[in-house]
């Protein structure tokens, strides 16, 4: 057996592949780039199944981008062009989420920037937000720099599923909050502002450490802001080994493409599911227009896989107590 099956193997037995033999996979990778892809949808495969996962997403705010961060594919627009900061209806963030669970995502995030969620009314709002986004049927996550025990154990009891952290903020105490909540821990990286390959191993070993449940892959897009035009975008070939390699170092947890990952794939998007990913950020992402979540579903259609919940493709228009049906017929295989 040569050295991409032995660590197919390894990796499928869970025996930690190390950050040595990850380097040297991604030096191997670079010649022979199709067979590292295609062990690592094995990879996935044996895991996850068949099964892809789809997840939706909106700001708390709307607020002006201050942060300077080139991570959010926001800032592909023009920043001054939005409105000030103002903390969105319960009944918007609802609307965000029945229309991400009509895109067929199973999992829905609220993004709350640091200028959020620093008073007792705007935690009592979110609290009654994931409250009802639980009621209609997906599953809400939480995306906020810093929450205490006390918070995290009312998220889970208002519904929430899932808190997500940056892992270059303090992840170890954000991770202790939110697991002994009893949630669902996702880990945000970014990848592609001018950081090695060994340091997104690094990266991955930090990931495996903390034992996060899912790792939100976020491929950034240098051009998209003002403090990175100076560096070249990842090519489509990178993102998918760094995506590979990230599969062989945490093969047992959901790895999705978010950011401007589908964008910077281009045409090898679908490929982004043969490196190991089992999940994608669909519909509008924060204040960027992504592509069609159909586009999407047939994507995964013709790889041969499912969605793990399917998009509702009512047409009619018809509403009322003599409405279409399609919406009820929406299928989840929630885990």
């Amino acid at each position: 057996m040569d050295f991409i099956g032995k660590l197919k193997e390894k990796a499928i037995k869970k025996k930690n592949v190390s950050a040595s033999e990850a380097l040297e996979l991604f030096v191997e990778g670079t010649g022979n780039p199709y067979r590292v892809l295609a062990a690592a949808s094995e990879i996935r495969e044996h895991f996850k199944g068949k099964e892809v996962i789809l997840c939706g997403t909106t700001h708390l705010t709307s607020a002006k981008w201050t942060q300077g961060c080139t991570s959010c594919s926001s800032i592909k627009a023009d920043p001054e062009s939005f409105p000030a900061k103002k903390m969105k209806t319960a009944g918007q963030i609802l609307k965000d989420a029945i229309q991400a669970k009509k895109n067929g995502a199973e999992y829905f995030s609220i993004v709350a920037g640091s200028e959020s969620l620093k008073t007792k009314k705007e935690w009592t709002n979110i609290y009654r937000i994931i409250t009802e986004i639980n009621k209609s049927g997906i599953k809400p996550c939480l995306s906020a720099d810093r929450i205490d025990a006390n918070q995290a154990a009312q998220l889970k009891a208002a519904g929430l599923s899932r808190s997500c952290f940056n892992l270059k903020n303090d992840g170890k105490e954000d991770l202790k909050m939110i697991k002994a909540a009893g949630l669902s821990a996702c880990a945000g990286v970014g990848f592609g502002l001018g950081e090695s390959f060994t340091q997104r191993i690094q990266q991955a070993e930090a990931l495996r450490q903390l034992d996060v449940d899912s790792i939100a892959l976020n491929i950034i897009d240098p051009d998209g802001g003002r403090q990175g035009k100076r560096i070249q975008p990842l090519s489509p070939m990178e993102i998918l080994m760094t995506i590979a390699v990230s599969r062989f170092m945490l093969p047992d947890k959901d790895i999705k493409v978010c950011g401007s990952g589908k964008n910077n794939l281009r045409q090898l998007l679908p490929l982004a599911i043969i490196a190991g990913a089992n999940s994608l950020m669909t519909g509008n992402y924060l204040n960027a227009n992504e592509r069609n979540s159909k586009l999407d579903h047939e994507m995964i259609a013709d790889l041969g896989l499912i969605p793990t919940r399917q998009i509702d493709l009512c047409k009619c228009g018809t509403k009322g107590k003599h409405g279409c049906a399609a919406s009820s017929t929406i299928k989840s295989k929630s885990k």
